[in-house]
């Protein structure tokens, strides 16, 4: 594999930046270095740090500007809308790649047409000797962690499903979007993946880990840091919004008392870190995502046009600015209808979820 082989007809990666001039260069830098070189689609979320500037050097990368930051899941949409080929890699702007990233997911996701998204094994860019991600861990309690976080880099060799893959490192099958719908963009960022990967298994699809496909991930780039009151605030609201779209009402009740118990554990948990404000409004947030949502559901059920509302409106965004009042959103989600064709995937699902807690505590996480 010394020299590189290119099969643009099959993967395409898509980069959302917003100001990662810091990373970004090394990013595409460490794809075109790549055993298998794939198309690169660069979606700029309105950057003002010199990002376009440094693209222009790179005129086999099609850069889709947009005016403002529109959040990573209209980004991603955006990106994902222009693919033509079987595959997408979603990749954040902080990220660097192994030579045999790109073919080890590809070859992996190729395998079986079940497979919807293969996630990468991301380590620490500072730590490489550490896990950054393995996948996403989601149970009954209602939230979501990445598996193997500040592990050892040898841990988790194994290939295996998980519950979700984590957009920053995986690639995706581009006909399971067109069954199963894109990022929903009420999420405007975080937890979009983790609701996509439901959604998924809803559908009979399956999520895989590829220890052999490795990378190495900043981390927070754009946010700017791990616990934050934005990041905490939407994280929150759109934990509560997943689980009430992807769970059918007779699961939703059934983990009901786990849903309000691990409510109250992150409340707590945050609260010690000053951030039990924003953790609450998120909550109100996700509270009212739900009635959007149900409304939406109303009206479409009933014979009705639901007029979309611009991007901030439908994600309940606060002090959004001019220019992003003007953005339409791609793809917005509502409850997933309940079939009892699904009724083998909702029953293989809890019992992930259970087993997903288990594994929580096992881990004293």
């Amino acid at each position: 594999m010394d020299r590189p082989v290119k099969r643009e007809k099959d993967v395409t990666v898509v980069i959302p930046n917003y100001n990662g001039i810091q990373y970004l260069d090394l990013c595409i830098q460490s794809i075109l270095q790549g055993t298998m070189v794939p198309k690169i689609i660069v979606v700029d979320n309105g950057s003002d740090d010199g990002s376009r500037e440094l693209l222009s050097k790179y005129p086999e990368v099609l850069v889709y500007p947009l005016s403002t930051n529109t959040g990573f899941c209209h980004a991603v949409n955006c990106g994902l809308h222009l693919v033509r080929s079987r595959y997408a890699i979603l990749l954040n702007n902080d990220v660097k790649v192994e030579k045999t990233f790109v073919e080890r997911l590809y070859t992996t996701i190729a395998q079986s047409a079940k497979t919807f998204s293969v996630q990468a094994k991301m380590l620490s860019m500072k730590d490489p000797s550490v896990l950054d991600d393995a996948g996403d861990l989601y149970s009954i309690l209602g939230y979501a962690r990445a598996r193997g976080k500040a592990k050892p880099a040898d841990t988790y060799e194994k290939r295996e499903e998980i519950f979700s893959t984590c957009a920053g490192a995986a690639i995706y099958r581009m006909a399971g979007f067109e069954k199963i719908g894109y990022f929903d963009e009420r999420h405007y960022c975080y937890l979009e993946d983790v609701d996509i990967g439901y959604r998924a298994q809803i559908f009979g699809y399956r999520n895989l880990y590829e220890p052999k496909a490795v990378c190495y991930h900043a981390g927070s780039a754009t946010s700017g840091s791990r616990y934050n009151a934005f990041k905490e605030s939407l994280a929150s609201g759109n934990s509560s919004y997943l689980a009430w779209k992807n769970m059918p009402a007779f699961q939703y009740v059934i983990n009901l008392l786990f849903l309000a118990l691990g409510r109250a554990m992150k409340q707590h948990y945050f609260t010690k870190k000053g951030l039990g404000e924003a953790f609450s409004d998120g909550l109100e947030r996700g509270k009212a995502l739900i009635y959007v949502a149900k409304d939406q559901d109303w009206l479409v059920k009933y014979g009705y046009f639901y007029k979309k509302r611009s991007l901030p409106e439908e994600a309940l965004l606060e002090g959004a600015d001019e220019e992003m009042q003007q953005v339409m959103p791609l793809y917005l989600g509502t409850k997933v209808p309940f079939s009892m064709e699904h009724l083998p995937s909702y029953v293989r699902i809890q019992g992930k979820l259970w087993s997903n807690l288990f594994r929580e505590l096992k881990d004293g996480q």
